[in-house]
């Protein structure tokens, strides 16, 4: 397989921190990532029989002549159930076996029952009778044909993904290119943007080959008193053309380094981010972008909402876990618009930074592909940042990369554009068409009700024979996405985040496609606070209209069961049932990431266990351990032994990192048993870059986080989202009841009110 031969260089004995880094970074992605040694003895004498380019031709002539005889033979209920029973037991079987040979069969037999499934249906199960008929049968086969397409996508990208290593750089630091950080910023708090800044300016680097730009389109007076002070050079521009991509365009006219690294402003990099990335640049001179992961240390409205963080993968894991590895192996990383680095000249090649398009970063990594040039992607998380704080603004966020994708596939199409691979052509084809999966997502959501309601068949066939087909087809791709992605992303859990953004995507995506015109680029707002749990009315609305229509189409299977139908419609009926039930807990859930939960931190705390020592008041000197940091904060752990401090009670806290000492005046906030709450009121520049260095700054901040839940179960995970889908209808109620009674309560206080009135 020409797949193979792509291998990830390892490092040999680089500088000590991103030596630290690499070794201790996750060994892959998947859960049986590793092939062992029967594996690459099987696919060495593999290669080895089939070195002939006949006996290559020979093998994939007859595989193929033998899939298509297999997969359009027609068999009879009876058979097919036997069929069906016989894959998924092999399918179960294979996905308890290690082995990357193992995991290559289950992801073909997946294609095949997929496949099988959708010759079945195109050949056997459209012959309407009704224009309704018609209407609901044809939009379900089509919203089938998109999730089969976008599952052979996944795997193409995913089934053998490179796992790129960190070239170690000279031990001459002279040889070392020059680095400019560019940080662009519009309208988001200083608080926000300082930690970042500061945290570049910690960049093990030579001094003399490293520049800092804060890249102001706000054009704040504080921001240049910020910059002056933290000494990083500051930047802004007369007006805010192309958003960030004029605004990145703006600082390359001004500046000059060899390379450009590129961070969101709320994110915070570690010390040892240049030394990761800048090996490949100097190994590959056709190298012009390497990209990083995107890791959030605070929750995003999902993982608050539904109280997974740290628990489920969220939704960017996927990506950054599994795609981003998969599409390096086909040259085709995607620049994600932060914590990258990029060769100034191949970036002015392509004429700077795209601004054709909102998702202006895909698109420049798009135009350096098709130039020749080539990418690549480090997956050890060397920086983090704030995730979106409501739901409101993350589905903001979505919308405006569905709009961005759109435009690229409209103008960019990749099956069209020349200077690409084939590869490299499926790889942002599966991109771009994914933001497309609002409308299918609809429909799967209103289906069932086409024959509960109106007694429409979209399939020509009966239910058993349905299932038949359909549920090795599910149940066999569930297996196959688990064992590839099972470490970051857990089974069913793609189905709430498509629910919660299904009717916001579907407008946008089409619109920008079929209906281009000029679009406002919205800036994703980062920190805040919420006070009070809240059910987001605005946002839920179309989850709780969908909800209700599923919930009116379950009363109705259930009344249609009543009145005791033949055998044919019950089982009918049951199928449709199951389907509204699955319906329902999806949008039950989506209902429960609109219930806002109360954040009252505006800076949120990280875990970490470091050694630490107060020194008190009195002088007295007790030696801790952190518990957790943030921004401002510090939590420590005293011994049982140790007197305790008192609440406003100024003490001297240090933290040690390897051989350094940061020392910090701090003020005790919070005393609860042995664990201590300190603030940093009045930290000079200076300490607030020494409390970086101990704390966000660490080479290892995010690895041991990063992708460590425990391994997908497709049946717990099922249940979990039943779980929360539960809860989300529990809090809907009671929103509901809690509205309701407000409303009452205000329609009595003003006729109260009147009364009164009309008394006096």
């Amino acid at each position: 397989m020409a797949f193979m031969k792509r291998k990830p260089t390892s490092p040999k004995q680089g500088p000590a921190q991103a030596a630290q880094v690499a070794q201790s970074q996750p060994a892959g992605s998947g859960q049986t990532d590793d092939a062992g040694d029967w594996d690459d003895t099987l696919l060495n004498t593999g290669t080895a029989l089939l070195a002939p380019a006949w006996a290559r031709l020979s093998v994939t002539l007859a595989a193929a002549a033998l899939f298509v005889s297999t997969l359009t033979v027609h068999l009879a209920l009876s058979q097919q159930w036997l069929f069906a029973i016989l894959c998924m037991a092999v399918a179960l079987l294979l996905s308890r076996l290690q082995g990357r040979v193992l995991t290559v069969s289950l992801v073909a037999l997946s294609v095949f029952m997929s496949m099988r499934y959708l010759y079945w249906r195109v050949t056997q199960t459209l012959d309407f009778t009704t224009p309704l008929d018609r209407v609901f049968g044809y939009l379900l086969l089509a919203a089938e044909g998109y999730a089969v397409l976008m599952l052979l996508c996944s795997y193409f990208q995913t089934l053998w993904p490179l796992h790129r290593r960190p070239v170690p750089l000279p031990a001459d630091t002279s040889a070392w290119p020059t680095v400019d950080v560019f940080i662009p910023t519009y309208n988001e708090p200083l608080e926000v943007v300082r930690q970042s800044v500061l945290a570049a300016t910690l960049l093990d680097w030579p001094a003399d080959k490293l520049r800092v730009y804060l890249l102001d389109d706000g054009r704040r007076p504080e921001f240049h008193q910020f910059c002056e002070q933290a000494g990083v050079e500051y930047l802004t521009r007369p007006d805010n053309k192309h958003a960030k991509a004029g605004n990145l365009n703006a600082a390359l006219a001004k500046t000059h380094g060899e390379f450009v690294a590129v961070f969101d402003c709320d994110h915070v990099t570690t010390r040892s981010f240049l030394q990761i990335c800048m090996g490949w640049f100097l190994k590959d001179p056709k190298m012009a972008m390497v990209q990083t992961p995107h890791v959030f240390y605070s929750p995003d409205p999902f993982e608050r909402n539904l109280e997974t963080f740290r628990k489920v993968p969220n939704e960017g894991d996927l990506f950054y876990g599994v795609l981003q590895n998969g599409n390096d192996l086909w040259n085709a990383a995607f620049f994600c618009g932060s914590c990258a680095v990029l060769r100034r000249s191949a970036l002015e090649e392509v004429g700077g930074v795209a601004t054709e398009s909102v998702t202006e970063d895909a698109l420049t990594a798009l135009k350096m592909s098709m130039k020749g040039y080539n990418t690549a992607y480090l997956a050890i998380p060397q920086a983090a940042g704030l995730a979106t704080e409501s739901l409101g603004r993350h589905v903001g966020q979505r919308i405006r990369w569905a709009r961005g994708m759109a435009e690229i596939f409209r103008q960019f199409n990749p099956l069209l554009i020349k200077g690409l691979s084939l590869p490299q052509r499926l790889c942002y084809l599966s991109a771009m068409m994914h933001f497309f999966f609002g409308l299918p997502r609809l429909v799967f959501l209103i289906t069932p009700m086409a024959y509960l309601f109106f007694g429409a068949h979209v399939f020509h066939a009966s239910a058993l024979m349905v299932l038949a087909y359909a549920v090795p087809h599910l149940v066999i791709s569930s297996i196959g996405a688990s064992r590839i992605q099972g470490r970051f992303r857990h089974s069913f859990w793609s189905e709430v985040y498509e629910t919660v953004l299904a009717w916001y995507v579907v407008v946008p995506a089409l619109q920008a496609v079929f209906f281009p015109g000029s679009k406002g680029f919205n800036v994703t707002s980062k920190g805040g606070v919420i006070r009070k749990s809240f059910l987001d009315w605005a946002m839920a609305r179309p989850y709780i209209g969908l909800l209700i229509i599923n919930l009116t189409g379950f009363v109705v299977g259930i009344v249609g069961l009543i009145r005791s139908p033949g055998w044919p419609e019950a089982m009918s009926i049951v199928f449709n049932l199951v389907w509204v039930i699955y319906n329902v807990m999806n949008l039950s859930a989506a209902a429960g990431v609109a219930t806002e939960s109360r954040q009252l931190r505006l800076t949120p705390r990280v875990q970490i266990k470091l050694p630490a020592a107060v020194r008190l008041a009195n002088g007295r000197h007790i030696d801790c351990q952190t518990s957790d940091y943030s921004q401002g904060g510090l939590g420590l752990v005293l011994p049982d032994d140790a007197p305790l401090p008192q609440r406003g009670e100024r003490i001297l806290v240090s933290v040690f990192r390897d051989d350094y000492e940061g020392k910090f005046p701090a003020e005790v906030q919070v005393v609860r048993g042995r664990n201590v709450g300190v603030s940093f009121p009045a930290l000079t520049i200076d300490q607030e870059r020494d409390l970086m260095r101990v704390t966000f700054s660490r080479a290892d901040s995010w690895i041991a986080s990063w992708g460590r839940y425990r391994p997908d179960r497709p049946l717990r995970s099922l249940l979990e989202v039943l779980g929360v889908g539960l809860r989300g209808l529990k809090d809907l109620f009671r929103f509901v009841l809690l509205g309701g009674s407000e409303r009452l309560n205000r329609v009595a206080q003003t006729a109260a009110s009147k009364m009164g009135s009309k008394q006096s």
